[in-house]
């Protein structure tokens, strides 16, 4: 009679995960050993019996202490993902950013990866670093894209081993990707274009979290430039909440208003319309508005309002590329934006003689 060998705990837990990573179960990062292992039924010792055995034959690889395992079959050409989406903020609407993160969901999910957006948003968690941090730890991924990050978060993701993609956000000497629309020159092309119609009480209302980006100073200094002393009341201060932005409209409306307004998003100039014809306050005659972000809503105002433009297409096949790369085992960290312009449209005028 033949001898048959019967397989040891370890044996048989490796070809079940063997089997598992040929069927696409697991790519990329494995679970870590305590997650594993319950998921397995099985202990730590054997589990780590069989890693060992799956490392031996080349089809995990150690990353090192304290990090979890990686996939690496063999004649894979790169590794299927588990990405995470880190919103700024709870999506409203069809805006342009979540119309681009659900094509940049599609896109990804159409190449095998496993694309999911954490509980919940910067916003949410009060841009609190450390609450983000713990919700990152609990949500475990192979590479992040966070959007519109502040510069104290890309500045921990920068010191992780886990990729990270900046959509939006400032980067600046940061070793991490990024890409976005180049606003600034749009920016500086709507001041100009409402300084040139009288305009001196223009405010800017943007996030300055934890100081003014690029854009914002450069708004500053065109300001400046034409002999306006700036400060917080150009540039100011409010907490991003619908209650907020409220309060802060409400402050700059009841002593000296503004002429013109530079609304960093959508919402926010459809929110400032709602504000200002609540108090019969008339656009363009007596303030202009210039919304920064071209948002399918604004596309129904006829003539059209004054926004910024670009074309999403680009950074969409820019974040895809990246994730394609991580999965490559190659290391891409450029930034690289696309192009952005100011259009004029009925929402600015000539600042008024009453003003």
């Amino acid at each position: 009679m033949p001898f048959v060998r019967r397989q040891s705990l370890p044996e048989l837990t490796a070809e079940h995960l063997r089997k598992g990573m040929q069927a696409g179960r697991w790519r990329g990062k494995l679970p870590g050993e305590n997650r594993l292992a319950m998921e397995l039924n099985v202990c730590r010792h054997t589990l780590r019996a069989a890693l060992r055995l799956l490392e031996a034959e080349g089809l995990v690889a150690a990353r090192g202490t304290g990090l979890s395992r990686t996939v690496a079959m063999p004649g894979t050409a790169r590794q299927m993902l588990r990405v995470g989406i880190l919103r700024h903020d709870p999506p409203e609407g069809a805006t342009t950013t979540a119309q681009m993160l659900l094509q940049i969901q599609h896109h990804l999910g159409e190449g095998g990866n496993e694309v999911f957006f954490a509980k919940k948003t910067q916003v949410q968690l009060r841009h609190d670093v450390r609450r983000i941090v713990r919700l990152i730890g609990d949500s475990p991924a192979d590479a992040w894209i966070v959007v519109a990050g502040s510069r104290g978060l890309l500045e921990w993701f920068a010191t992780q081993p886990v990729p990270c993609f900046a959509l939006y956000g400032r980067t600046d000497g940061l070793p991490l990707a990024r890409t976005g629309p180049d606003k600034e020159p749009a920016y500086l092309a709507a001041t100009r274009r409402l300084l040139e119609l009288g305009h001196r009480r223009i405010v800017l209302v943007a996030r300055r979290l934890p100081t003014p980006g690029n854009v914002e100073r450069a708004f500053l200094d065109e300001l400046a430039a034409y002999g306006i002393a700036t400060g917080d009341y150009h540039l100011p201060d409010w907490e991003e909440t619908p209650e907020g932005f409220s309060n802060l409209l409400k402050k700059l409306f009841r002593g000296i208003p503004p002429t013109a307004l530079i609304l960093d998003e959508a919402p926010h100039f459809i929110a400032a319309m709602e504000f200002l014809a609540h108090h019969r306050i008339h656009v363009p005659d007596q303030v202009s508005l210039v919304s920064t972000d071209n948002d399918a809503a604004l596309s129904w105002c006829h003539p059209g309002v004054a926004h910024i433009q670009w074309d999403a297409a680009p950074i969409v096949r820019r974040v895809v590329r990246w994730v394609a790369a991580v999965g490559k085992g190659k290391a891409d960290r450029k930034t690289i934006n696309s192009p952005a312009e100011f259009v004029p449209g009925r929402s600015i005028g000539p600042v008024g003689d009453d003003q």
